[in-house]
């Protein structure tokens, strides 16, 4: 795989948001019979755990990033997974989201975070890593798979390949587990985050 960056443009990550987006509300569909308390492949969490924060980061936030406000507390400490109807709910405000990145405009100059600012498009490519890479979780934990095509897992790969120790450092990720040479780049980009895309799904390995 050679080492040049997907170009973090509205034209390359647009696209990658949307079928990332879709994908995540047919894993969620999926999931929403699941056991709330069953475990995932992240560290302390389980299933309840783990929607409530994908649910949180990756459509509330992401609409929120693209309008350049807070994510307001009540949201941050909503129980998503405690309705019955959450994914549909999720499904919704994943079209909210993508829509409001739809608008050129959204991806110019720094959108807030973590006590900080980052461009938007750099934002918008961590918030899609977060969509597939915990999409993939809630797939594991439930027995589905989250697919996504080459173009979006090279996306992932060098999101989580840049940011790497970062999360690292905030034990986001686990180290890096080893995998064949045939693996695909998304079960490359699961592997460089501490996930193992062929061992056990519920094994516990990250929870970022």
């Amino acid at each position: 795989m050679d080492n040049e960056r997907a170009p973090l443009t509205i034209t390359g990550l647009h696209p990658a948001m949307t079928e990332c987006a879709a994908e995540a509300a047919r894993v969620a569909r999926g999931a929403g019979s699941a056991r709330l308390d069953g475990p995932t492949p992240c560290a302390d969490w389980d299933v309840r755990a783990l929607v409530n924060h994908w649910v949180l980061y990756t459509s509330h936030g992401l609409e929120h990033r693209a309008l350049r406000r807070p994510i307001p507390d009540e949201l941050a400490a909503r129980d998503f997974a405690a309705a019955p109807g959450w994914p549909d709910a999720y499904a919704e405000q994943l079209d909210r989201a993508v829509a409001a990145w739809s608008d050129p405009s959204v991806w110019e100059g720094e959108v807030d975070f973590v006590g900080g600012a980052m461009p938007a498009p750099e934002l918008a490519s961590m918030i899609v890593k977060e969509t597939a890479v915990h999409g993939w979780d809630v797939a594991a934990a439930t027995g589905q798979e989250f697919h996504v095509s080459d173009a979006t897992a090279r996306i992932v790969f060098d999101v989580v390949d840049t940011h790497g120790e970062l999360y690292r450092r905030y034990d986001g990720f686990a180290a890096p587990v080893a995998v064949p040479q045939d693996a695909t780049v998304f079960q490359r980009a699961l592997a460089l985050s501490g996930r193992d895309p062929f061992g056990p799904a519920h094994r516990p390995r990250a929870t970022d």
